[in-house]
């Protein structure tokens, strides 16, 4: 995919309308790079000027903040504000809850100010817009999806509606968990969980997550988060359903079905 830098854009003094922030997942782990195309794809059809950091881009300090690392933190941090700022960045739009987390609530106080949107919510605007536009009778018609409230876009910033529409506009049948919305059950990677080993118990917490959403009989588990992914792809497995039942991001799941 031919996609253009923030450096491209100002070197030509041009301001694209949005940095999509692609995140340490989205770059190199190779489940979330799909996730990763099929947004780029999904902004390249509705005629999106968009743009990366590419090289620039570094983390947003998120992990090593949630481990207690305060000094790395700050670094990274402000390496990213003093890059974001020289390129004037007003709108950034992610599609992983932690850096949305981050760059909307964390870095205000050390100067970075972005109108910042997870691309759920940004999906659902391009699709009340009418920019996005489904097939009829798409490949998720009718069938059973269940979806997983991610922390850091539930609980920690209160965004509940926008995935589920995005799912709506797809004509699904949304089965929730017993534990959804405010009362989600974490998938267990959060908190720079992710980068551990666990601790001793008698389960995975996302065995315990994986075990819930096949039982609701869903045949796709929809998540908006590239940790979430890989912890419920791993409780599927551990249920022996990896043929049964896909877990797909909400991206995924509308670049397949749009017109």
């Amino acid at each position: 995919m031919q996609i253009k830098t923030m450096a491209e854009y100002f070197a030509n003094g041009e301001t694209p309308e949005i940095l999509f922030w692609v995140g340490c997942a989205g770059s190199f782990d190779q489940r979330a790079q799909k996730i990763t195309k099929a947004f780029a794809t999904i902004l390249d059809k509705v005629g999106i000027r968009f743009a990366i950091l590419g090289k620039e881009e570094s983390c947003t300090g998120d992990p090593a903040r949630r481990a207690g690392n305060e000094f790395i933190f700050q670094m990274m941090a402000q390496n990213n504000i003093a890059i974001l700022n020289g390129y004037e960045v007003k709108k950034i739009v992610t599609a992983c809850p932690h850096c949305f987390n981050t760059l909307r609530n964390e870095y205000p106080e050390l100067g970075g100010h972005y109108e910042v949107i997870h691309h759920a919510t940004y999906l659902q605007q391009l699709i009340d817009e009418g920019k996005i536009r489904m097939q009829e009778g798409g490949t998720f018609k009718g069938r059973k999806i269940t979806y997983h409230d991610s922390c850091y876009l539930g609980r920690a910033n209160n965004i509940y509606e926008a995935p589920r529409k995005v799912l709506e506009a797809l004509d699904t049948e949304l089965v929730e968990m017993k534990r959804c919305r405010s009362n989600g059950l974490c998938c267990g990677a959060g908190g720079a969980q992710m980068f551990k080993e666990e601790e001793k118990g008698s389960t995975r917490i996302n065995f315990e997550r994986g075990k819930e959403a096949i039982g609701t009989g869903a045949s796709v588990i929809a998540a908006n988060c590239p940790f979430c992914m890989t912890m419920l792809t791993d409780g599927v497995k551990e249920q022996g359903k990896e043929d049964s039942v896909q877990v797909l991001d909400i991206a995924e799941m509308i670049a397949q079905q749009m017109q």
